[in-house]
């Protein structure tokens, strides 16, 4: 692979374009591009792209790998035909609507040994780092209480729709499979606890939605509140929502041990709560610290701001060291879309049942 990595982006919306900036911060090119028609690849307007009339003329681009950014129902379907082209692929969350696709696609992956990834990208907040860093450095935290919340409004308004409201294009699971999986993700990457049983409770801030005189019955969840127990002894809670007024992406986990607890903001991602039953620390993001765990996403002086953009910048400089046959620690895989696939199946299982359902190992 050249160090000026050729991509190819299908999908044109928002997390297409979140893409396409990545790659180009990195030093990569987006060489081609594949929208859900004509028009829409036309309009991305990436300067230099090749305009694909289907997945196949993308791939005869030559690309080095390519980003799936479709809605959901349509990942399992390329991604495996990206991958039987023998190209390396980037597909957003969830990996598949099914346990069964995700567990194919990632079986694939295995088997032909090419670079995968799944944007799990709060994974790269330096601060976020610090805190597994540290967790995993103290014998005695003896974390037993894991909690949290990822909180939303974009579809606060009864009025609003999007092809993720609907199970058969969105999945099963909505809240929960879009933004909960981030945050579950996120509390067994820094602490190492992985979720062994949930109980989970959906609910609904609207039975319908649409523009008045046009509205259609919701068969997905706007929240949702699980509790969770792990193999390590902890119990835990998550609350998940889509239509809290005010809240634009708040992801926030506090992990508490009886000697110290460690609580993050995904919202004011700049400090790092430390709490002892002495004295209590909040850790400001500062290369000055010269933290091992934190140093390499950190290159901007404290008191400038980084963020989500920053986070998926180095996300992808991940997946291209990979590509280059240096693959980073902490570089979400299929492997981790997979487990989110798993616990996906098992809240909504448990949602459904109202019982403790069991997450597969």
């Amino acid at each position: 692979m050249s160090t000026r990595p050729r991509v190819g982006i299908v999908g044109t919306g928002f997390m297409g374009r979140v893409h396409a900036r990545a790659v180009t911060a990195i030093g990569g090119r987006v060489a081609a591009v594949l929208g859900s028609s004509p028009e829409r690849t036309a309009a991305a307007r990436w300067p230099g792209a090749r305009a694909a009339v289907d997945l196949d003329d993308l791939l005869a681009a030559g690309v080095d790998a390519v980003h799936l950014c479709t809605p959901n129902h349509l990942h399992a379907r390329d991604a495996e035909r990206i991958i039987a082209a023998g190209v390396p692929v980037v597909c957003e969350k969830p990996l598949a609507t099914t346990v069964a696709d995700a567990e194919r696609l990632t079986a694939a992956a295995e088997a032909t040994g090419l670079v995968t990834a799944v944007p799990f990208v709060y994974r790269y907040h330096p601060l976020v780092r610090e805190a597994r860093a540290r967790i995993a450095a103290d014998p005695d935290a003896g974390l037993w209480l894991l909690h949290g919340s990822y909180l939303q409004d974009w579809l606060g308004d009864r009025a609003a729709d999007n092809w993720r409201v609907h199970p058969e294009l969105g999945g099963e699971t909505r809240a929960f499979g879009d933004i909960g999986v981030h945050w579950c993700d996120l509390m067994e990457y820094v602490t190492g606890h992985r979720i062994t049983r949930v109980l989970a409770r959906f609910g609904r801030a609207f039975a319908e939605r649409g523009p008045a005189g046009a509205r259609t019955a919701v068969a997905t969840e706007d929240g949702a509140v699980i509790t969770f127990e792990t193999d390590r002894g902890a119990i835990g809670s998550l609350a998940v929502s889509q239509a809290s007024a005010g809240r634009k992406n708040r992801l926030w986990f506090s992990f508490d041990g009886p000697d110290r607890s460690y609580a993050f903001d995904q919202e004011d991602p700049e400090q790092l709560w430390i709490g002892g039953r002495d004295a209590t620390t909040v850790l400001r993001r500062d290369p000055a610290l010269h933290s091992a765990h934190a140093d390499r996403f950190d290159p901007l002086p404290a008191g400038h701001p980084q963020g989500y953009r920053t986070c998926f910048e180095d996300f992808v400089a991940d997946v291209c060291a990979a590509l280059d046959g240096h693959p980073a620690d902490g570089l979400p895989t299929f492997a981790d879309g997979l487990r989110a696939a798993r616990i996906s199946a098992a809240v909504t299982a448990s949602a459904v049942h109202g019982t403790f359902t069991e997450v597969p190992r």
